[in-house]
């Protein structure tokens, strides 16, 4: 059988991208995986998409001396921002996480409205919204920016903190009133309070992880290019960082689930000569 035993290549404005690394080692167990945190220059969610493309190309430029078989866009902002001019600029395969969210959250609500939290960037972008209409046209989709949810994980909060149940309650329940069937989860921190939002948005109403459907996304397009691993072995996980490596692995188990190891920290400098792409 075809086989490419080459690394997939990820890449998040910083550390939530881990749990869309922690759904594709679960489904892809024997791929080798790596990793770059934007760690200096997070969060997205609040910067134009000129500036959120120009960090994605320069990432991508790095990520490109692993010669990965596949990036993957393991953040909703610069999904919505910059994986179109990515696309454009770099001959391999490219998988975001806005439009394998979009479809499973178009197959599970079966006409029904469909509600999307997300960072500032990604709301105002309109990208889940464009994905869903883009195959149910006339379907209701109601879209709330919750950006205090990212940094309440980034200090450890989880779904018991009252003060992450109070912005759950001020960000999620007022969505309820409008009758969505389907929540989509549409930044790679929010699986993390899974449990705070489904208590915010009723028990009634499906919750869509979009690291879910990213890693079978990635199986999916892998198997059908002939470009799953052929190594029997485990696969690793490396990471790269633009600041503070340790911080990234004392709250990356969080997200991965296990103690992160191999994390090395790159300069902004090495970052800004990578990009070969950049425009004359």
């Amino acid at each position: 059988m075809p086989h490419d035993d080459r690394c997939i290549g990820v890449f998040d404005s910083g550390i939530g991208g881990l749990t869309v690394v922690r759904e594709m080692r679960r489904r892809l167990p024997n791929e080798r995986i790596v990793y770059f945190g934007d760690t200096a220059r997070v969060p997205y969610g609040i910067k134009s998409p000129k500036v959120v493309t120009l960090f994605s190309r320069q990432i991508v430029d790095f990520l490109l001396r692993f010669d990965p078989k596949m990036i993957v866009v393991a953040c909703n902002t610069a999904s919505a921002a910059a994986l179109p001019e990515l696309e454009k600029q770099f001959d391999l395969p490219l998988v975001g996480v806005v439009k394998p969210g979009a479809r499973e959250a178009v197959r599970a609500a079966n006409g029904r409205p469909i509600a999307v939290i997300a960072t500032e960037a990604t709301i105002n972008s309109d990208a889940y919204r464009r994905a869903i209409h883009s195959l149910l046209p006339r379907v209701p989709v109601h879209q709330r920016a919750c950006p205090l949810f990212v940094g309440a994980v980034e200090e450890g909060r989880d779904s018991d903190d009252r003060v992450v149940a109070a912005l759950a309650e001020d960000y999620v329940a007022p969505l309820r009133g409008l009758d969505p069937a389907v929540l989509v989860l549409g930044c790679t921190h929010y699986p993390l309070l899974k449990t705070a939002i489904a208590r915010a948005i009723g028990s009634e109403v499906l919750l869509v992880d979009s690291a879910e459907q990213t890693a079978e996304t990635v199986h999916a397009e892998l198997n059908a290019r002939g470009a799953l691993t052929a190594s029997p072995a485990a696969g690793n996980l490396t990471c790269y960082v633009s600041d503070n490596p340790q911080r990234f692995r004392e709250i990356g188990q969080r997200f991965l689930g296990h103690p992160v190891v191999d994390v090395t920290w790159v300069s902004l400098d090495e970052l800004v000569v990578a990009d070969a792409h950049a425009p004359a």
